[in-house]
């Protein structure tokens, strides 16, 4: 019997103009939390989609068990007892919860569906670790931490034994994150096998048994993680030592840039205002953060300031002008900037090529349009230049459809676009969502950068780390209020978590 019960033999997967995975062997032992680090394009999703059966290899063999296997599609790896959560979720956004994770594995008599086993099944196995889901919810309806754990019951529902992580902790919260790290334990000790991509160390450092280094398609090691540092697999990842400390200096504010007032959104859904009574302000040259549990109403705060959902009462503005009912181009042409949270929904054309979406907000200007028709020269060659200064790797270049790219070069091109446009205030939510460290030190370094400039930043993050560095000022919201305006130097992170609970207010 093989020591391992998955092995990935010299790998090669190609894409045009890139070699997505250049010779890579990968060996998982049985109970064991495997690790797979890299930057963002490093090959880790193309590996995990090789093993899932998404993606034939060009060379190489997958072994099961030490006996070679082949995988064509996803349905034998789920024959195989292999699972995976996707880094965005392969979900049936007008499907219950329950539809979703027995989709393809129905149980049917009669031509009717029997869904009281499947039901019983599934809150079973929700109890037994600690996934609390509602059955009958829309997808579309909860949150992403909430369609997280609906991927993960879609695998155990399955009874898969090998379980493919692909970034799993990049859209919860911290408490969310110590859950799912427990879980992963608990798996883990019942003799499951998890393969883990992540780019965070902490992480890593906490759960994985060993880690395997993937750098620009090319294998760079596998380590046992308890003998090393998280500054020696950084240093593995990125080929370079990284500052993984936030560098800024003491902020100086000026005027006020954005200033919201008594801001109610109503619920969709009736009920509770999703944002109820909301009051701050951003300044010039400070970084605003808003810290809160995911589903507090943080989302539908931005899309209010964005544009993107009405305003039910109240009054925002920018620049000393009345934004409430502006509409969202008024409000990109007139100073703001929006990184948004799902960078698929609101912040890319997927089919599009990459030059097209960095000028989604400037198409019309006359550097890109003459008399209707669009300058594709200037359009490309902007687009180039971004691409070079900020970074984002592209099997093409400009021309790479924004679709095929890695989800951390999708994040990228985003900012870039973003912070290149010049905003007076750049609404960021989540920016470095799936970002490997050496982007992430990047990205800080902009946003500081911007606010040294006497731009305003409001940040909104779930990564406590990140709220803790790079915040000048911490405004928590719990339940669509600002229960607490704090100084992230005055401030614990337990006493943070306190006030996101609900279990501490302090009037802003």
């Amino acid at each position: 019997m093989s020591e391992y019960v998955i092995e990935m033999c010299n790998i090669t997967k190609e894409f045009p103009g890139i070699i997505a995975n250049d010779d890579i062997t990968l060996q998982l032992k049985k109970g064991e939390i495997h690790a797979l680090l890299g930057e963002n394009g490093a090959g880790k999703s193309t590996l995990m989609s090789v093993l899932f059966g998404m993606y034939q290899p060009e060379k190489g063999c997958i072994k099961k068990d030490g006996q070679v296997v082949r995988i064509s599609n996803p349905n034998d790896a789920n024959r195989l007892g292999i699972g995976m959560v996707h880094q965005h979720f392969k979900l049936v956004h007008n499907f219950s919860v329950l539809e979703n994770i027995i989709l393809g594995v129905e149980t049917v008599k009669g031509g009717l569906l029997k869904m009281d086993d499947a039901r019983k099944k599934v809150m079973r196995l929700s109890e037994q670790y600690g996934l609390s889901v509602d059955p009958d919810a829309l997808i579309e309806d909860i949150t992403v931490g909430m369609q997280q754990r609906v991927e993960i019951l879609k695998m155990l529902y399955r009874d898969n034994d090998i379980l493919i992580f692909d970034e799993p902790t990049a859209v919860l919260t911290p408490q969310e994150i110590d859950e799912l790290m427990k879980i992963m334990k608990g798996m883990a000790e019942e003799g499951k096998s998890i393969l883990f991509i992540t780019h965070k160390l902490n992480e890593i450092k906490a759960v994985a048994d060993r880690c395997t280094v993937l750098r620009k398609g090319k294998y760079i090691g596998t380590v046992n993680v308890a003998d090393v540092t998280a500054e020696e697999m950084s240093e593995m990842m990125v080929g370079r030592k990284v500052n993984l400390k936030v560098d800024k200096t003491e902020a100086h504010p000026g005027d006020v840039l954005m200033d919201v007032s008594h801001l109610s959104v109503h619920s969709k859904h009736g009920g509770k205002h999703h944002v109820n009574d909301v009051s701050f302000q951003v300044r010039r040259g400070e970084i605003v953060c808003i810290a809160g549990i995911d589903g507090n109403g943080q989302s539908e705060l931005v899309y209010a300031l964005t544009g993107l959902e009405k305003i039910s009462d109240g009054s925002v503005k920018l620049n000393g002008a009345e934004i409430a009912h502006a509409s969202i181009r008024y409000r990109n042409t007139h100073g703001l900037g929006h990184i948004p949270e799902d960078r698929h929904r609101h912040g890319l054309v997927l089919d599009y090529p990459l030059a097209y979406n960095m000028v989604l907000q400037s198409y019309f200007e006359p550097r890109f349009c003459k008399a209707g028709f669009l300058k594709y020269d200037e359009i490309f060659a902007y687009s180039d230049k971004l691409i070079e200064k900020y970074d984002v790797r592209s099997g093409q270049g400009s021309k790479t459809i924004a679709r095929s790219m890695s989800g951390g070069n999708q994040q990228k091109a985003i900012v870039a676009r973003e912070i290149d446009r010049d905003p007076d205030l750049l609404i960021a939510v989540q920016p470095t969502r799936g970002l490997d460290v050496g982007a992430i030190e990047y990205i800080h370094k902009q946003l500081v950068a911007q606010r040294d400039a006497g731009k305003g930043i409001l940040l909104v993050s779930l990564e406590l780390d990140e709220v803790m560095n790079l915040s000048d000022r911490i405004l928590v919201i719990y339940e669509g209020q600002i229960v607490a305006d704090l100084d992230p130097k005055q401030v614990t992170v337990q006493e943070l978590g306190l006030y996101m609970a609900g279990a501490k207010r302090k009037e802003a």
